[in-house]
């Protein structure tokens, strides 16, 4: 995410079941290993009540936080990040409240313009929080409140947030079993109300409910490629959309409103009819887009076959399209994974079509950790041995690097590429999704 860093230029979760064939892809050995740094990075993310970071001042929300990673990089409360991470398993349920009530406490309630012209429209969730003064920062790329929402990051919100914001309140309620929670007022609205509201601010078309945008009033799809520059109907933002209305619709039937279930139920299936056929490339691999940057993308390939939009003859061509990819060795590094095949570059001179980060630099061609999981799982439905090459890959390269040996090591990443360029160190993502992944997979 474009994200002022120390290294500057920010799922992610599983709602559906696995099927009843598990499949094993990695060693108990290996698992235990993953989900100990995984545990040890969660912890060196939390920013404690009263606790100062360096230049940023000290955690004033009355509560823990949890920002993308240890040591300096990002420090601030990154909604995305955070609800990526949850089904690990190691944030508590009053963490989980915390967090999600100062999510919406800082929900947009007024639509307003920034100074640098981009619009914040009503129901609108932060891209990240400060720690200080709990300012909402709407916009990627700044800490400044007055400064955010320059044309160069979208002219509204990236399109994410929304939806990892009912994923943060469905998965606290599953947790605490508190539906009463949904009922609570925060600053005069309902939870469950603020939901709704957060659902509907990415545009999407009226007839298929896929969120779409153009130059005109471009957001960001999701905040992992906010340095790039992608439009038209959008692969990745419709998954999340697919997710949270799933989501959604648990939740009214958990306070028995049936019929509001079944709209969100129509609204997820709507979706699902309609992704293979907008996006599917001649292999079966989903390009992020319909407009600019519509390459054939990994990430969004692979987590449709582990939230299981992708069925029958559209699962099996998008997952041997990655096994095939992988094999001839354009899809990963070292058990990591690029946004775009490398056969797929734009040109010699970018990765994606449109992007802030030079080739080969962070989103632009750099190798993440983060979708190893799903991509895993995905070639797994076609080619189970090249699923658990992947796996030992990334295994090997977070032993080999680990942190906790000192010196220079300093893995989790957030990517990298060879031979030289890492960025920021102690990741969260890239252990915490991998981590859902496989221990699901055992």
């Amino acid at each position: 995410m474009v994200r002022i860093a120390i290294l500057t230029c920010s799922i992610l979760i599983h709602v559906c079941c696995f099927p009843q064939q598990k499949q094993t892809l990695i060693s108990s050995d290996d698992l235990l290993f993953l989900k100990s740094i995984t545990k040890t990075v969660v912890d060196s993310s939390r920013i404690f009540p009263g606790q100062a970071i360096p230049s940023f001042g000290a955690n004033n929300t009355g509560g823990v936080l949890i920002r993308p990673g240890g040591r300096n990089a990002y420090p601030a409360f990154w909604i995305r990040d955070y609800a990526m991470a949850l089904e690990t398993g190691f944030i508590t349920a009053k963490e989980q409240k915390h967090m999600l009530l100062l999510t919406a406490s800082t929900q947009c309630n007024q639509t307003w313009i920034t100074k640098n012209g981009s619009l914040v429209p009503v129901g609108a969730i932060a891209d990240h929080i400060r720690i200080d003064n709990s300012l909402p920062i709407y916009y990627p790329g700044t800490y400044n409140y007055e400064e955010q929402g320059t044309k160069q990051f979208g002219m509204t919100p990236p399109y994410c947030d929304q939806f990892y914001f009912v994923h943060m309140a469905y998965y606290c309620i599953k947790t605490t079993s508190d539906v009463g929670l949904l009922h609570k007022k925060i600053n005069g609205t309902r939870l469950i109300d603020r939901l709704e509201i957060a659902f509907k601010v990415p545009p999407a078309r009226t007839d298929n409910h896929i969120v779409t945008t153009n130059d005109a009033f471009r957001g960001v799809d999701f905040g992992f490629r906010d340095a790039e520059e992608i439009t038209g109907d959008l692969c990745f933002s419709s998954l999340l959309k697919y997710q949270a209305a799933n989501e959604l619709a648990e939740l009214f039937e958990k306070i028995h409103q049936s019929s509001k279930a079944n709209q969100y139920k129509q609204i997820a299936a709507a979706i699902k009819k309609a992704l293979p056929s907008t996006f599917a490339d001649e292999r079966g691999m989903l390009r992020a887009s319909t407009g600019k940057s519509k390459q054939a993308d990994t990430w969004s390939t692979a987590y449709a076959a582990w939230l299981h939009v992708l069925e029958g003859n559209d699962l099996t061509k998008a997952c041997k399209a990655l096994s095939d990819a992988y094999e001839k060795g354009v899809l990963a590094y070292k058990g990591n994974i690029r946004h775009i095949l490398t056969t797929d570059d734009y040109n010699e001179r970018t990765a994606w079509e449109f992007s802030l980060a030079q080739k080969n630099i962070y989103q632009n061609g750099a190798y993440w950790g983060t979708p190893t999981g799903w991509v895993c799982y995905a070639i797994a439905v076609v080619n189970k041995k090249n699923a658990q090459q992947l796996a030992k890959a990334y295994i090997d390269d977070l032993r080999e690097n680990d942190f906790r040996k000192g010196g220079e090591a300093a893995a989790p990443y957030e990517c990298f590429y060879p031979p030289s360029h890492q960025q920021n160190p102690l990741y969260m993502a890239t252990v915490a999704c991998p981590y859902i992944v496989f221990k699901t997979a055992q």
